[in-house]
C-alpha cells in the first residue's frame, strides 16, 4: 500500500512513520502540507494514495488551512482513507470547538471563555477566579500558554491580544497534584498511556520539561479517554486527562495529531507500527 504522510517537514515522527511502513512491506511518501496543489478535472496520479495520515498542519493563513482541510475532504471523497479524518481535524486544531464538542458530550472541562475584546476578557478573568490560563486557539506542546493571576498583567496580555486580533480564549486554572495523564486512543481503545510529572512548572507538558513514566488506566480513565475522542470523531486521538483538587477528573484537551516520542519509548509500544497496521488494515 502507497500511504502519503503529510507533514511540514521531515521531522521524527516521519521518518518513525516511514520506519514502521517500511517493515511492514509498504510504501510511503512523505508530502510536505504546504506544497499541495490540486486540479479540476482530477488530474492523472492523483488517485496514488491508498491512505493519508496527517501529522501536522503547518502554520498558514486563514486561506491555506481551509484550501488544506479541502484538499483532505476531497481525497475522503474519493475512498482514500484519511487518519485523522478532516471533521475530527477541524474540530481538534480549534480548541474552542473542541471543548464545545467535549461539553456537549457530558464530559467535564475547565470553565472556559473565548471573546475577541479585552473588555470581555477582563470580566472574564474576575468570572473564572482571577487565575486562568490564557491559550492560543491553534497551538500544541503548551507552547503559548500563559498562566494570568495578576490584574495588571491580565489587562496587558488582553489588550496585547486584541491589538494582534487574537481570539482571547481563557480557562480556569484547575489547582492538580503536579500531574496529568496522557492517553493514546487508536480505534475505541487505549494503546499506550503514560503519567506526565511538571519539573518545577504548572505545565505538564513532556515539551516543555515534564517527565513521563507509564501508567495503566483505570477503567473510569480509560473511559473517559475513549468518551473523548468518540466526541471530537477521532480515531487516533491523544486525551490529556487532568485530576482536580477534589479527585474529580477533567478532560484538558484532545489531539488529533497525536505525538508519541516520549510515549514509545516509556511504554515500550511501537506506536508507529499500530498506526500504520490500522490504515493498511482498513
Amino acid at each position: 500500500m502507497l500511504i502519503a504522510l503529510l507533514s511540514g517537514g521531515n521531522g521524527w515522527h516521519v521518518r518513525d512513520l516511514q520506519r514502521a511502513a517500511t517493515s511492514l512491506g509498504h510504501s510511503v511518501e512523505a508530502v510536505d502540507f504546504r506544497g499541495m496543489s490540486a486540479s479540476v478535472p482530477l488530474a492523472s496520479g492523483a488517485r496514488d494514495w491508498e491512505a493519508i495520515l496527517v501529522r501536522t498542519m503547518p502554520a498558514g493563513s486563514l486561506e491555506q488551512v481551509v484550501f488544506r482541510m479541502d484538499l483532505l475532504h476531497a481525497a475522503e471523497a474519493r475512498g482514500v482513507h484519511v487518519l485523522n479524518s478532516p471533521r475530527a481535524l477541524e474540530a481538534c486544531i480549534d480548541k474552542y470547538l473542541a471543548t464545545i464538542r467535549l461539553e456537549s458530550a457530558g464530559l467535564r472541562v475547565p470553565p472556559t471563555f473565548a471573546c475577541q475584546d479585552a473588555e470581555s476578557a477582563l470580566e472574564a478573568f474576575e468570572r473564572l477566579g482571577g487565575d486562568v490560563v490564557v491559550k492560543p486557539l491553534f497551538g500544541s506542546e503548551g507552547r503559548g500558554m500563559v498562566r494570568v493571576n495578576d490584574p495588571e498583567l491580565a489587562w496587558r496580555t488582553f489588550h496585547t491580544l486584541e491589538r494582534m486580533q487574537a481570539v482571547l480564549y481563557l480557562q480556569e486554572f484547575i489547582r492538580h497534584p503536579g500531574w496529568d495523564l496522557r492517553a493514546f486512543v487508536l480505534n475505541g481503545r487505549v494503546l499506550a498511556s503514560m503519567r506526565r510529572t511538571a519539573n518545577g512548572d504548572w505545565r505538564t507538558n513532556v515539551a516543555q520539561g515534564a517527565t513521563a513514566e507509564p501508567v495503566r488506566l483505570e477503567p473510569a480513565e480509560a473511559e473517559l479517554a475513549i468518551r473523548a475522542a468518540s466526541a471530537v470523531g477521532a480515531v487516533a486521538a491523544g486525551v490529556d486527562l487532568l485530576p482536580g483538587p477534589d479527585g474529580e477528573w477533567y478532560v484538558l484537551e484532545v489531539n488529533a495529531v497525536p505525538g508519541w516520542r516520549a510515549l514509545a519509548p516509556v511504554t515500550g509500544i511501537d506506536v508507529a507500527a499500530e498506526l500504520i497496521r490500522y490504515v493498511t488494515a482498513r
